[in-house]
């Protein structure tokens, strides 16, 4: 007696959605893809990426592996120290802080940063520092409520 054979149809794949399809990992770093809505340039070595918040800046600073406040930037602002105040969260990398009475703070991802004007600074280690800042340009240290110079 011969076996018969019988054809069986495979059963259809449901369809997947765009919205619902799975999608390959990409090689991006979200920390440093483009942002839309933002404006992009380089100052001192610094990539930035500055968008508006109603009456703020939402700012997003890339340091680069190696850079220095007092190398990288003072040339191009022409004062001795930052005398911004950098208020955000440091989502990626280390940041060695040091005021002119000798004071150092370090910050180590991920933390939430208030660093006061007056101040040197620098990348620690082979990482890139990724800070998220909040300020309203001219007015920041008024209206977060920092002081003016940095104080014990």
């Amino acid at each position: 007696m011969a076996k018969k054979r019988v054809a069986r149809k495979k059963a259809a794949k449901p369809a997947r959605s765009r919205k619902t399809a799975k999608r390959r990992p990409t090689a991006r770093d979200p920390l440093l893809a483009p942002l839309t809505g933002a404006d992009g340039r380089d100052v001192g070595r610094v990539r930035l990426d500055v968008g508006r918040a109603g009456e703020a800046r939402v700012k997003r600073m890339v340091y680069p592996a190696g850079f220095r406040w007092s190398i990288d930037m003072k040339p191009v602002v022409g004062t001795d120290l930052c005398m911004h105040a950098h208020v955000g969260f440091l989502a990626r990398g280390e940041i060695h802080i040091e005021y002119a009475d000798g004071c150092v703070v370090e910050h180590r991802a991920p933390q939430i940063v208030a660093i006061e004007p007056g101040h040197d600074g620098w990348v620690v280690g082979n990482e890139p520092v990724v800070l998220i800042e909040f300020d309203f340009e001219r007015d920041t240290i008024r209206r977060l409520g920092m002081p003016p110079v940095h104080r014990h």
